[in-house]
């Protein structure tokens, strides 16, 4: 048998829908490219600049709930910042365990001149659909989801630009 053991070719519907997952991956990966030319830093780090930047004095754990990933990836996109001098870490004077983060001096200018959202495109697509539609597509998405023969959870908790 030629045809992948026996099996039949996939239905143009099938197709049609691969098609736009590789697009929305494609430009995904198109605007973390774009980020990284212009900014120099990460998609994922472009991100965590912008909410330091809304919130002075956020903590890595609260970063960590904003982006929706895990605490660790998040402690580790931080410490980059901070060695690239982008990010300032400071102790909390009520509460000496608390460091809060806030903006390095400059790192306003890489932010105007970083392509937006910050936040990345994906979300920002995502916030602009009803919460009907946000409902259907994550009913659908989780269908997929349980038909992947080596879906790995571990990647929910990792930023996109990182995949």
């Amino acid at each position: 048998m030629s045809r992948a053991a026996g099996k039949a070719p996939a239905p143009p519907m099938t197709l049609q829908v691969l098609k736009k997952f590789r697009l929305i991956y494609g430009s995904v990966r198109q605007h973390f490219r774009d980020v990284e030319q212009s900014a120099g830093v990460s998609g994922s780090q472009l991100w965590i600049l912008q909410e330091v930047m809304n919130t002075p004095g956020v903590g890595v754990s609260e970063l960590a709930e904003r982006l929706s990933i895990h605490q660790s990836t998040c402690s580790q996109l931080v410490e980059k910042l901070v060695a690239r001098e982008l990010v300032v870490k400071s102790r909390s004077e009520t509460d000496q365990r608390r460091v809060g983060l806030s903006l390095a001096p400059g790192t306003k200018q890489l932010l105007r001149k970083a392509p937006g959202p910050a936040e990345g495109i994906l979300p920002e697509a995502l916030k602009q659909l009803s919460p009907a539609s946000l409902a259907t597509l994550d009913a659908a998405l989780s269908e997929v989801i349980e038909q992947l023969k080596h879906g790995d959870e571990e990647f929910a908790d990792k930023p996109l630009a990182d995949l």
